[in-house]
C-alpha cells in the first residue's frame, strides 16, 4: 500500500475507535460491580440524599435537578466528563468527586468505601 493509502487507513481506524468510544454499552448487560449489593445502594442514596441533586429512577423523592439525571448512568462511557465509565471510576467518583474534578458542584458526602461501592452497585443497573 502507498504512504498515502495508510495514512487513509489509519485514520478510518482512528475514526471508528473514536465512534465505538461514544456509543452506550449493550441494553441487556448491566455494568457489575464486585462486593457492592445495589439494594444497600438505593437505601443509601435515600438516606444520603443524592435525589436532592439528581433524579434517581427506583428512588423515592429523587427528583433533583441541580445535577445530570442517573437514568441509564450504566450505559454512559464517561462519567463528570472526564472518566470512563467503569465500576472503579464509578466508585472513586462517588466518593471523592473533589478529587476527581475540583471545584465541581458535587460534594464529597463523607462516604466509606463500602457505601460508594454500594450505591454504584445500584447505579450499573439502571440500564
Amino acid at each position: 500500500m502507498r504512504p498515502r493509502g495508510l495514512a487513509l487507513l489509519a485514520a478510518g481506524v482512528a475514526a471508528a475507535g473514536a465512534l465505538a468510544a461514544c456509543e452506550p454499552r449493550p441494553q441487556n448487560q448491566a455494568m457489575a460491580v464486585a462486593g457492592g449489593d445495589p439494594d444497600r445502594g438505593a437505601a443509601l442514596i435515600g438516606q444520603v440524599g443524592c435525589g436532592a441533586c439528581h433524579q434517581i429512577p427506583g428512588v423515592t423523592a429523587a427528583a433533583g435537578e441541580v445535577g445530570p439525571p442517573l437514568t441509564h448512568i450504566a450505559q454512559r462511557t464517561v462519567i463528570a466528563g472526564v472518566l470512563a465509565n467503569t465500576p472503579d471510576n464509578l466508585i472513586r467518583w462517588i466518593q471523592t468527586p473533589q478529587a476527581v474534578v475540583p471545584g465541581n458542584a458535587m460534594p464529597d458526602m463523607g462516604l466509606n468505601p463500602q457505601q460508594a461501592r454500594d450505591i454504584a452497585a445500584y447505579l450499573g443497573t439502571l440500564q
